[in-house]
């Protein structure tokens, strides 16, 4: 009797921990609103326009969250963070996702208890430097003061770089990426370092971007991606399908502009992804419209790319490894069955 009593108590305790740290889709439903952290400030990615409208490829991807779950891409409340408040505002329920460039590292998957979802973008570190310094390589930043911010695998990668090619380095830590991009411009440091596509956002907003140049060298793999916290299954399963989606609606054809033509397919897929045929919604726990939603009110990924980071825009990027894999690339949406 005493074994059932204390097995008992042990599967209570089990439920009751669980219960904790679940619910978050209930918790937003009960809001009204999906509250995601951003990033302040990065042209393309996450940034308010002159009439306090969020705009970028992060801010979209939170705006195809809500689509998700409410059908509503304006049911977003934009949380701005900097990368040292990031991942205590996720672990402390302040947000329930993050959507600012964050890079999935095993550190923050297991001892900071975060899951991260399929990346929205890959991304790899560089430097960016003025032209007037007449420094071709990064090979040739010896001696040099290095702009970065605090607390990010930015740091710890510029630190890996010097150290591993024996050259001296002076690091200037700012916590603010405007404060940062000011003292880059300021001339405090010799140059910056940040994920390329950040890189490519500060030049765009400089007074003259051609004064700049992003040095060749890679020297890190950055997969910045959606993260939730730990222990909530159905919410990381609901974020994570989310940008799948983005993906295969890309891969299928399906456009913000073709999306309600494309109910008409008789293409089998295409049926099951859209809801024609019901099962994946009720499988999130949403609309069976859920992927209808998100592609008719943001369009597919290849659309988020091209509008917001795309050759046409101000940062000039191109798909690069963030095309489909069928061109290329590493986007590739898990099967929709």
């Amino acid at each position: 009797m005493k074994v059932f009593k204390c097995f008992t108590m042990v599967l209570m305790l089990l439920a009751v921990g669980s219960m904790a740290v679940a619910g978050t889709l209930d918790e937003v439903r009960a809001k009204g609103v999906v509250t995601a952290g951003v990033n302040p400030g990065v042209a393309g990615f996450s940034m308010p326009d002159e009439k306090g409208v969020w705009k970028g490829l992060d801010v979209d991807t939170a705006k195809a969250i809500a689509a998700a779950v409410f059908g509503d891409v304006n049911k977003v409340k934009y949380v701005a963070l900097t990368a040292v408040q990031r991942l205590p505002a996720l672990q402390s329920k302040e947000v329930d996702v993050l959507c600012r460039n964050t890079t999935a590292t095993l550190t923050r998957e297991t001892v900071n208890g975060l899951n991260f979802v399929h990346p929205n973008y890959y991304d790899g570190q560089g430097f960016l430097i003025s032209n007037k310094k007449k420094v071709k390589t990064a090979k040739g930043l010896k001696g040099a003061t290095v702009c970065t911010l605090p607390g990010t695998t930015t740091e710890m990668n510029a630190a890996d770089y010097f150290r591993k090619n024996a050259m001296p380095w002076k690091p200037v830590v700012i916590e603010s990426n405007a404060e940062l991009n000011k003292a880059f411009f300021a001339g405090r440091c010799d140059v910056l370092t940040s994920d390329a596509s950040q890189l490519a956002a500060v030049r765009s907003v400089a007074p003259n971007p051609d004064d700049y140049i992003i040095l060749p060298e890679i020297i890190s793999k950055e997969p910045l991606a959606p993260a939730v916290r730990h222990g909530d299954d159905q919410w990381y399963d609901i974020v994570n399908w989310t940008v799948m989606a983005l993906i295969e609606a890309e891969e299928l054809g399906i456009t913000s502009s073709n999306v309600d033509e494309m109910l008409k397919s008789t293409d089998p897929q295409i049926q099951r992804f859209l809801g024609v045929n019901p099962g994946f919604g009720k499988a999130l726990g949403l609309d069976e419209k859920w992927a209808y939603n998100i592609i008719k009110q943001v369009g597919n990924y290849g659309e988020i790319f091209d509008r917001n980071v795309g050759p046409k825009t101000p940062l000039k990027l191109d798909r690069g490894l963030n095309n489909l894999w069928t061109k290329g690339g590493l986007m590739y949406a898990i099967p929709f069955r």
